[in-house]
C-alpha cells in the first residue's frame, strides 16, 4: 500500500502536470465515474489543482467537481506527454485525464469518486482523518490526544489508524517504532508521554524527509545507507533474521492488527 509520503508526491507531480490546464479529453472504466461525465462533462474544465490528504488524493475540477482517489494495495497514477505510449495496458486503466500536453491516467485504482465540496464535506473518510503528518501545520498535540483516546491499541497499530493520524503506513509503521525505541506491540495506554511525543516527531521527521526533491528512490530513514531499492535503507522493515544496524541482534517480524500487516523489529533496541 503506498504511504503518505508516496500519495504526496503523486499528487504534487499531478499538480504540476495538470494544474491550470483544460482537460480536452476524459476516460474512464468506472461506471460511476462515466455516469458522472455524461451528466456534466469534465472535458472543458480546468484543473485547479492537486493535494493529497493523507493516503487520499483530490483532483480539483472547475465547476465545484472534485475526483477523489485511493490506491489502496495495487493503484499508481502516471504521467504521459500527448501521445507518449502507455506503459501499461488499457484494460489496467480507471481513469484517464487528458491535456493538450499530458496525460493523467490511474491505473488499477480501486476506490475513485467525483464529489462536490458539499458531498467530500460529508464523506465517511476524509473528513474524519486525523492530523496529516506531512501537512506544514501538523499539530502534534492533537495526533498524540487522538491516539491517547485508543488506550487498548498496540501503538503499531495505533499509528496507521487514519483516523488517529494520516499518513503513516505499514513500512514506516515499524521504521518510526524502531526510531523511537518503542516496541510496536506495546499498548497505547502503557506508554509515556515522552515515548508518545519521540513517535510523533519521528514520524514527522521520517516521512517529511521522502517528499523533498533529492530523496532517490530508495526510503529516507537514515541509516547512512544511499541505495535504489525501496526498502534496502530500512532499519528493520524487510529485514527478517538480518542483524539489527545498531545492536546486531536479528530482526523479528510477525503480523500484527485486525488486517494482519507484518511488523519488524528488533527484540533488543525495541523491548516489550
Amino acid at each position: 500500500m503506498p504511504e503518505g509520503d508516496t500519495i504526496f508526491r503523486a499528487a504534487r507531480t499531478l499538480n504540476r502536470a495538470l494544474g491550470g490546464k483544460i482537460v480536452t479529453k476524459f476516460e474512464t472504466a468506472l461506471a460511476h465515474l462515466a455516469r458522472t461525465d455524461d451528466d456534466s462533462p469534465i472535458a472543458g474544465r480546468s484543473v485547479g489543482n492537486v493535494d493529497a490528504v493523507g493516503k487520499w488524493m483530490r483532483i480539483y475540477f472547475s465547476g465545484d467537481l472534485i475526483l477523489l482517489t485511493h490506491m489502496l494495495m495495487s493503484g499508481s497514477w502516471h504521467i504521459y506527454r500527448a501521445g507518449e505510449q502507455w506503459q501499461r495496458g488499457r484494460s489496467h486503466m480507471r481513469a484517464a485525464i487528458h491535456t493538450a500536453d499530458f496525460v493523467a491516467v490511474a491505473f488499477d485504482v480501486p476506490i475513485a469518486e467525483f464529489h462536490t465540496a458539499a458531498s467530500l464535506a460529508r464523506h465517511r473518510a476524509v473528513p474524519q482523518l486525523g492530523p496529516n503528518v506531512l501537512d506544514a501545520r501538523f499539530d502534534e498535540a492533537e495526533a498524540a490526544a487522538r491516539i491517547r483516546s485508543r488506550p487498548d491499541l498496540e501503538i503499531a497499530v495505533a499509528i496507521m489508524r487514519q483516523r488517529l493520524v494520516a499518513g503513516v503506513g505499514n513500512i514506516f509503521k515499524s521504521e518510526v517504532c524502531f526510531a523511537a525505541s518503542v516496541n510496536p506491540f506495546r499498548k497505547v495506554g502503557a506508554l509515556t508521554d515522552e515515548e508518545l511525543h519521540s513517535l510523533m516527531a519521528h514520524a514527522r521527521r521520517l516521512m517529511s524527509a521522502n517528499i523533498t526533491e533529492t530523496s532517490g528512490p530508495g526510503i529516507v530513514t537514515y541509516t547512512g545507507l544511499n541505495r535504489a531499492g525501496a526498502t534496502d535503507n530500512c532499519w528493520v522493515y524487510g529485514r527478517r533474521g538480518a542483524p539489527c544496524r545498531r545492536c546486531g541482534t536479528p530482526i523479528e517480524s510477525r503480523k500484527q492488527g485486525e488486517e494482519a500487516r507484518t511488523t519488524f523489529w528488533c527484540p533488543r533496541c525495541q523491548p516489550l
